[in-house]
């Protein structure tokens, strides 16, 4: 089959790339003029273990299975990553319970290695941290995203892909049995065509012709903050509070190079902004200084942010991915992508794999 892959993001290439090792010919169409500028650009960087989804969502199955897809992955691809492991943190009794909560539910996602500790222990791991008990998560590593991308970008080349930058499309149809997509006022036709568009994909699903309104779900712009920190750093390994809500709280990260750095947080936003107020850094220091008393004045510098693509808002339950094929809205040889946020990036082969599966399907019961 001819697909077109809207959207040259991590979990876009990944399709892309499951697809044409399928033996299909693919395009990908991406409007900006280079690979993940958008949401697989701004985040964590971080490999997630699984622990965190509800027993049978989808990110539950897709972090975990994703996760060990893509250590592999990069091991094979020679993708720059580690597994340094993270400590998620409880600072109060509270919060202990919390983290024992989440160390049951890995448990039951799966999760390979969940250890609860006590202060001592953890600080034995990690003496600047100030906490009552923590989860050490030994599968939890970090990966140059970029490079991922590369590799899913080359593995789809290898094999007679492409991507077209510069390429936004603007409306979807069916007709005579294929699908017509518009680019710059003109139609191309494809057998089957893959919505990733991540923040676009709601307004890509009602530019499309049959997509039930009643299918396609909020757009929630819940922006994530990021602080760089000047220093030595203080901490080898990941180092992560209990959860908030809207996000999994201002955490330690790292790069491949072992500089800290902090985030995101939670801001709920209108729209697209990805500037970094300054003012922020004063909520930062708080929560941080609750798990690093020891945080320098001074030390964390305005970095970067992204935006997640939400399905709900503040105060409501956490959505899972919403992968949405013919078998959900009618529509032959169409998959739609919604609400790949955090752990997208973990979970993005194994995405992939539901998107081959569902357009085979599809195909089969033609």
């Amino acid at each position: 089959m001819e697909i077109l892959v809207i959207g040259a993001g991590v979990v876009g290439l990944a399709c892309a790339r499951a697809l044409a090792m399928a033996g299909h010919s693919i395009v990908v169409a991406e409007a900006t003029g280079s690979i993940g500028s958008g949401v697989s650009s701004r985040n964590s960087e971080v490999i997630h273990a699984g622990m965190y989804y509800p027993t049978g969502s989808g990110k539950a199955h897709h972090c975990v299975a994703g996760r060990r897809r893509l250590y592999a992955f990069c091991e094979s691809h020679g993708v720059p990553h580690a597994r340094p492991g993270k400590l998620i943190v409880a600072t109060n009794e509270a919060e202990r319970s919390k983290i024992e909560a989440i160390a049951q539910q890995g448990a039951i996602n799966g999760v390979e290695g969940l250890t609860l500790l006590d202060g001592a222990d953890a600080r034995a791991m990690e003496p600047e941290l100030s906490c009552v008990g923590a989860l050490w998560s030994p599968q939890t590593g970090i990966v140059d995203s970029h490079a991922l991308m590369l590799a899913l970008q080359g593995d789809l080349e290898d094999h007679g892909g492409m991507v077209a930058f510069e390429t936004a499309v603007t409306h979807l149809r069916r007709h005579e049995g294929r699908w017509q997509a518009t680019v710059a006022d003109e139609e191309m036709p494809f057998d089957a065509v893959i919505n990733a568009a991540a923040l676009g994909a709601q307004g890509l699903a009602r530019a499309t012709e049959g997509f039930a309104e009643k299918l396609i779900p909020p757009l929630v712009y819940a922006k994530g903050n990021y602080f760089g920190c000047t220093g030595r750093p203080a901490f080898s390994r990941l180092i992560y509070p209990a959860p908030v809500d809207g996000g999994l709280g201002v955490h330690v990260t790292l790069d491949l190079g072992g500089q800290m750095r902090f985030g995101p947080d939670v801001e709920w936003v209108e729209s697209e902004d990805y500037e970094v107020d300054p003012q922020r850094a004063e909520s930062f220091y708080a929560a941080i200084r609750r798990y690093w008393p020891a945080l320098p004045d001074g030390a964390l510098t305005a970095d970067y942010s992204g935006i997640r693509p939400k399905l709900t808002g503040p105060g409501e339950p956490a959505a899972d991915f919403m992968i949405c094929g013919p078998q959900e809205h009618g529509l032959p040889g169409h998959v739609a992508l919604f609400g790949i946020e955090s752990p997208g990036l973990t979970s993005c082969l194994s995405i992939a794999d539901v998107v081959v599966a569902a357009l085979d399907e599809n195909r089969a019961a033609a």
